[in-house]
């Protein structure tokens, strides 16, 4: 399905950019027996329901007057923010990130771990450094990012 993501991405980024809006990411997958097409759109400070309905109406009339149509299958389309714990796809993401409190999960399990929560303190190429909390204290632990399978932004308890 990311051959549908790759051609409909055509489209939508010129209009996402054009509102001043980032693209933050598409996915298209089944459901049951329902098709879905998700949009995540965002901006400093958060967007309303408003953005969303204007970059809907646009995208679904730009997907209209394709031919041939991208996505021959009936569909639904979703435009929708990426939430609190936003995902984490890009190096611009990760980068403005750090601060923050972030969810890391891995490949492998890390010292017994598939994941570790905690602010995000330094990135470079190589790896992550990211303050955890053990009971009491604080640890600064270094991840390669090689060992990331996802990373996202995490509500704090």
């Amino acid at each position: 399905m990311s051959r549908v993501v790759d051609e409909v991405r055509v489209v939508v980024q010129p209009i996402v950019d054009e509102q001043n809006l980032e693209l933050v990411d598409m996915e298209f997958l089944k459901e049951g027996k329902n098709w879905f097409l998700r949009i995540y759109i965002d901006k400093p400070g958060g967007i309303d329901i408003e953005e969303c309905a204007l970059i809907s109406e646009k995208v679904s009339e730009a997907l209209d007057a394709i031919d041939p149509d991208p996505i021959p299958q009936a569909y639904f389309l979703e435009v929708s923010s990426p939430g609190a714990e936003r995902p984490l796809k890009t190096e611009a993401d990760m980068q403005n990130a750090i601060g923050k409190y972030v969810h890391l999960s891995f490949y492998q399990a890390i010292d017994g771990e598939k994941f570790y929560e905690g602010t995000l303190k330094e990135i470079n190429d190589e790896s992550v450094v990211l303050t955890i909390r053990i009971k009491t204290r604080t640890k600064d632990i270094e991840i390669e990012r090689k060992q990331i399978a996802n990373a996202r932004l995490a509500i704090q308890f």
